[in-house]
Formats: structure tokens, C-alpha cells, sequence
């Protein structure tokens, strides 16, 4: 039996925010952590990987996640960018609900008991 290829892919910063994601997402995407920082040899190879693939950012809204949100603007200029609240800074701490919210209105499907 063949690996499945995801043709969505969602790039966090920490395996925090993954797990988080995880639990609120219901279709097959694949997670990628930066674990905070990505090198330009990870990078290369990310780009490599996600070519033909729909990507969408999400990290937090603090100085850290700014940074490597402007980095991921110029690599991948079509990827999407989802944002959480800045009243929640960090991914991993926002609500399920709240995250439920952004992701849908990427056209990502959640879990319909996170949107009550």
C-alpha cells in the first residue's frame, strides 16, 4: 500500500501548536513544525517538498512568529496566511473555537463542534 500524498499542508512553529491543530482539524493535512526558527538548507528543502501544494502559515502573533511569518512571505509567496487573534499571542493557547474560525475561513474542515 502507497503512501497517501496530503495536498494541504499547515507549517507551525512548535509541536505545541501541531497537537493543538491537530485535534481541531478533520481532513488529512500534513503539520509541519519550524520548531521557532528554519534554516535556509531547511527551507530549501521545504520548498522542494511543498511545490504543487496548497500551504498555509500559522504562527503566533509575537515577535518571533513575525519574523519567520515575513521569511515564509518571501519564499512562498502564494502561501496562505491564517492568524490567530493577537488577545491570544500563541497558537497552542488560543481557544479550539477560535482556531476552528480561522481555519474554516480557509477553507480548511474542522470539527463542527468547535464553531458553536
Amino acid at each position: 500500500m502507497g503512501l497517501i500524498e496530503l495536498e494541504k499542508v499547515i507549517i507551525v512553529e512548535g509541536k505545541s501548536d501541531k497537537k493543538k491543530i491537530e485535534g481541531v482539524i478533520k481532513e488529512p493535512i500534513e503539520i509541519i513544525c519550524t520548531n521557532g526558527t528554519i534554516s535556509i538548507s531547511k527551507l530549501d528543502e521545504l520548498i522542494e517538498h511543498l511545490f504543487n501544494k496548497d500551504v498555509y502559515i500559522l504562527v503566533d502573533s509575537d515577535d518571533a512568529g513575525e519574523k519567520l511569518r515575513k521569511q515564509f512571505k518571501r519564499e512562498f509567496p502564494e502561501a496562505e496566511h491564517i492568524y490567530v487573534d493577537k488577545m491570544y499571542r500563541e497558537v497552542a493557547t488560543a481557544p479550539e473555537q477560535h482556531l476552528a474560525t480561522v481555519l474554516l475561513s480557509a477553507n480548511i474542515d474542522v470539527y463542527t463542534e468547535f464553531l458553536t
